[in-house]
């Protein structure tokens, strides 16, 4: 650790020429001489790593893409963390207008980490040295990278987007860029860190599902010796193309987003997905991206974790889909609609992580706190199972240290959750996110 102070460890996993020049999303670097803000030596602090449009990579309204790096002396294990942040396809939602927007549609400041942005610096203990909640998880003593989200598409698109302006006047232009900014990072971390000898990568919402789609070639090209996956409140739902809503809910969502962010383009983000995973995945639906990485990495293990009775992601889900979710005459009528469908969903999802021995699914019921939207926030505590008797740390610490198969748990009723005494500290942060 002293000489790694005075010296410290260089890249020694560097983009290969292959890499570099491959001819569908290829691994680019900032142009020489370009200064990307990373000082190798600086430890324990957040640093600003700047990225070049020779990267490929930008935000969603065209501005640099950056993201942050917080290095200690001591280890080559690095988190990833991928950071929620809904979602968008037409105007409204893409300039941030809507309650159901996407995050950060001016682009990243370079000051984004600091903590008076405690919605990046403080999200999670996952992104902490020390949790202020007393939450702890391996992580903590690791490399850490933070991955902003600002192109609206689940880390997952390769499109500019012009979307017109209902009330005539200049459209918006959007790149939905995910997929190009995710190699970009990708690119940066293998020139610049040592190769990971632990790797777990990480993220809630647009953040947990973008984990998941860029898992496989993120874990392939940083090629650590052990990985994990812990996809927080990102479920990928089978939707198979021309499938019945009424059977498969997340129908019109896929049938919407697919064209929106440039998914189905040829060599484009679905054909790339494929070809990194073989066989196992079909173009039809991205569901199958589950079983596939399953038995790809099967020494690999892969968390998939979120609420039974989550507000959040099941409102982008099918809230703009189902007139009578949109008619509904109330609002408990509306939460019982969409919770009948995010059950149809989940009841499926469930079935294949039941399935799969290196793929565990964790599914409490409901917590007092942003909709029920994103376990590992703020803290890991209320995300219990408790006919169970367990904690969300307890499946975390099965999948970052555990042996054999991946635990799966399941609460059946959200009675015990709502009758939890009142918990201020949540309440507060509710008020300040609405």
């Amino acid at each position: 650790m002293l000489v790694n102070l005075v010296s410290p460890p260089a890249a020694d996993n560097k983009v290969t020429p292959a890499q570099r020049n491959a001819p569908t999303y290829p691994l680019l670097a900032n142009p020489a001489g370009f200064d990307d803000g990373f000082a190798p030596g600086h430890y324990s602090g957040w640093q600003t790593v700047q990225l070049a449009p020779q990267t490929g990579a930008v935000c969603g309204n065209g501005t640099p893409y950056k993201f942050f790096v917080n290095r200690v002396a001591d280890t080559r294990n690095t988190l990833i963390y991928m950071e929620g942040g809904g979602a968008c396809w037409d105007y409204a939602s893409c300039k941030g207008l809507t309650p159901r927007s996407a995050r950060n549609p001016d682009g990243i400041p370079d000051d984004y980490m600091s903590l008076l942005n405690p919605g990046a610096s403080l999200v999670s203990p996952f992104v902490l040295r020390i949790s202020p909640t007393g939450d702890v998880v391996k992580t903590q003593k690791w490399n850490l990278v933070y991955v902003p989200y600002c192109t609206g598409d689940i880390y997952s698109g390769d499109r500019v987007a012009v979307y017109p302006d209902p009330n005539g006047g200049a459209p918006l232009v959007y790149h939905h860029n995910g997929l190009r900014n995710a190699r970009a990072v990708v690119s940066w971390l293998k020139d610049h860190l040592p190769r990971p000898t632990q790797l777990v990568q990480a993220g809630c919402s647009a953040g947990g599902v973008g984990s998941m789609l860029n898992y496989e070639h993120m874990r392939g090209d940083l090629a650590p010796n052990r990985a994990f996956l812990i996809n927080d409140s990102g479920p990928v739902f089978s939707a198979p193309n021309g499938a019945s809503p009424a059977q498969y809910p997340s129908v019109p969502l896929f049938a919407t987003i697919r064209p929106a962010w440039g998914l189905d383009a040829t060599n484009g983000p679905i054909d790339y997905l494929a070809g990194r995973l073989g066989p196992g995945f079909s173009r039809n639906d991205y569901a199958t991206l589950i079983p596939a990485l399953a038995n790809k990495r099967r020494s690999d293990r892969l968390g998939i974790t979120y609420f039974w009775q989550d507000l959040n992601y099941s409102s982008y889900s099918y809230e703009r889909f189902f007139p009578e979710i949109q008619n509904a005459p109330n609002q408990a009528a509306k939460e019982a609609l969409l919770h009948q469908k995010w059950a149809v969903d989940t009841t499926r999802l469930k079935a294949t992580t039941d399935s799969l021995s290196n793929v565990g699914g964790y599914f409490p019921q409901f917590r007092a706190l942003n909709e029920s939207h994103c376990d590992t926030i703020v803290d890991f505590k209320n995300g219990d199972v408790q006919e169970r008797g367990l904690e969300l740390s307890h499946f975390i610490d099965n999948v970052l240290n555990g042996q054999g198969a991946v635990l799966d748990a399941s609460e059946s009723s959200d009675q015990a959750d709502r009758a939890k005494p009142f918990n201020p500290f949540y309440a507060l942060i509710d008020a300040l996110l609405n």
